[in-house]
């Protein structure tokens, strides 16, 4: 690790990582899904379509989440 980086509290370095990781995610085209990617993606979408289940409201989910904390 960087020993300028380690000198600095958790808090600021987790700033700094956040600033970093939105800057990534704001170039969207910076690594674009290589043919394996989005054939996956894919797959995964049809599947999700075909077999009707929705998923649970977010509300249930942290009920369960809580309850087993």
């Amino acid at each position: 690790m960087n020993a300028k980086l380690s000198k600095l509290p958790i808090d600021e370095r987790i700033k700094l990582v956040e600033e970093l990781w939105d800057s990534i995610a704001a170039d969207q085209n910076a690594l674009p899904l290589t043919d394996e990617q989005k054939a996956e993606l894919d797959r995964r979408l049809d599947a999700y379509e075909a077999d009707g289940i929705r998923g649970r409201l977010a509300t249930e989910s942290i009920t369960d989440i809580r309850r087993k904390l």
